[in-house]
């Protein structure tokens, strides 16, 4: 439910946006179906993340009803597809160029959670499969219920993870344990999700709003720019030798210390 001192910036498709001073929540809203995505949901995801005010420093990710989302509507492989858009095997018969493009596009639904000027989390509950998974992963930060149940079904389906999933799972499990969890197509709850890095945090079901409230509040706590210098700092670790990281730390610290002192650009 939208809060009174909450602003309704949109909402269709599958997709609620509303903005609470400096927190963003984006709900998916189509409970009857356990939130199965759609090429219309994603280009309302990636509204989302253009109309966000400057203001927002958190965005927080839900899914209504007991699922977070269930993957990808199974209308996608039917010969009608979705009323207005090309059917998957439609897009099949494409050019390797044509297709590219169009799962580029469905891609930036997934991309701009981890812009560094944002913190986003992922509440999961119930069902996170396949797109409702790599959803997930897309975040920052997983805050997850008692009885989440994550699992990647394309390769079960013949198909691959293809809505930039595979880097972040990589990054936060490993590269076994991700090929495990792929090849697999098996469920991850919650107490594992947690010990292996997947999840943050994992709850009760009936705290999973309160656990949220509370990291974002923690998040808002200290200087915006301090915590954006972190985020790119800890983004580009991986990419970087150890020296290389001691010289961006410097860097990122005396721009910190200017800025202190009123020295900034």
């Amino acid at each position: 439910m939208t809060s009174l001192d909450s602003v309704l910036v949109f909402d269709k498709d599958g997709v609620r946006l509303t903005v609470e001073d400096a927190v963003a929540t984006v709900t998916l809203t189509n409970p009857a179906k356990r939130n199965a995505q759609s090429p219309a949901l994603w280009r309302a995801l990636t509204e989302a993340g253009r109309s966000l005010p400057g203001s927002v420093r958190v965005v927080v990710l839900r899914g209504e009803g007991q699922s977070f989302s269930a993957g990808l509507d199974r209308q996608a492989f039917t010969p009608e597809g979705f009323d207005g858009e090309p059917s998957f095997l439609d897009l099949a018969r494409g050019s390797d160029e044509d297709l590219d493009a169009v799962i580029a596009e469905y891609q930036e639904a997934f991309t701009w959670w981890r812009r560094s000027d944002l913190v986003s989390i992922a509440a999961v509950q119930g069902h996170a499969i396949g797109a409702g998974f790599q959803l997930a992963l897309a975040c920052d930060l997983r805050v997850v219920a008692d009885d989440v149940q994550f699992a990647m079904r394309e390769t079960s389906l013949g198909l691959v993870p293809d809505l930039t999933g595979t880097h972040p799972l990589v990054g936060l499990v490993g590269y076994a344990r991700a090929l495990e969890i792929c090849a697999t197509g098996r469920f991850v709850h919650a107490q594992e999700a947690e010990r292996i890095g997947l999840a943050n945090i994992a709850v009760p079901a009936d705290e999973l709003d309160g656990a949220v409230r509370d990291l974002s509040a923690a998040l808002l706590s200290g200087p915006r720019d301090a915590v954006i210098e972190t985020k790119a700092l800890l983004q580009g670790a991986a990419d970087r030798s150890y020296e290389d990281q001691r010289v961006a730390e410097r860097a990122a610290q005396a721009r910190r210390l200017r800025d202190l002192a009123g020295l900034g650009d």
